[in-house]
């Protein structure tokens, strides 16, 4: 009766959070054991190290970002990959982009490509929003301060892509311009951007 109970707990969470780790349901008692008993019965399917989902969800294309959210947990999305859950830009970058504070030390998320960016201070702890998909928290750098990063980052991304970013953010109101110079002062991007912002008005 234990094992059978456990078992529903284990995949009633499975279901409505999409995907699992072990230490989310440390309640349980021998929760990583009745994990691989569902993996070997195949109810379960293993995505990563530590991380599972029901063996028939279809997590589609984001299951790299929530992945990574679920792994990475202080991370923050950003740059290119915050553009495109934005859509405020034409690419489409294979590579999960994550900022990490300071010294932090590097994440490592096996099977999934990250491309790691350390931020420090208030460029990394303001503009985070946090999204739902499914019952996976996604931590997300909001539009304004995105675009802000993209200009701060212009060596790394491309100034086409920032240039992108701006004009298509504008024309999708998805910042004012009071929001996009908060952020500028943040990331002390306000030279590089004013005339591109004045260009708009």
């Amino acid at each position: 009766m234990e094992d059978r109970t456990a078992k529903d707990r284990i995949m009633e969470a499975a279901r409505a959070r999409k995907m699992i780790r072990p230490r989310d349901l440390a309640s349980i008692p021998g929760v990583r054991e009745h994990i691989l008993r569902l993996v070997r019965s195949g109810e379960l399917k293993k995505i990563s190290r530590g991380l599972y989902a029901p063996a028939n969800s279809q997590i589609e294309g984001d299951q790299d970002l929530l992945e990574v959210a679920k792994l990475v947990p202080q991370g923050v999305i950003c740059l290119l990959t915050a553009l495109r859950i934005h859509e405020i830009t034409t690419q489409n970058p294979f590579e999960i982009w994550i900022a990490i504070e300071g010294t932090a030390t590097k994440p490592v998320t096996p099977g999934v490509p990250l491309n790691v960016s350390r931020f420090s201070g208030r460029s990394f702890s303001e503009g985070i929003k946090e999204i739902e998909f499914g019952h996976v928290t996604v931590r997300v750098y909001n539009p304004a301060k995105t675009v802000a990063d993209c200009f701060k980052f212009r060596n790394k991304i491309g100034l086409d892509v920032a240039l992108e970013a701006l004009r298509d953010g504008w024309q999708q109101r998805k910042f004012t311009m009071d929001e996009l110079w908060y952020y500028a002062r943040v990331c002390r991007m306000t030279n590089v951007m004013r005339p591109y912002m004045e260009s708009l008005v």
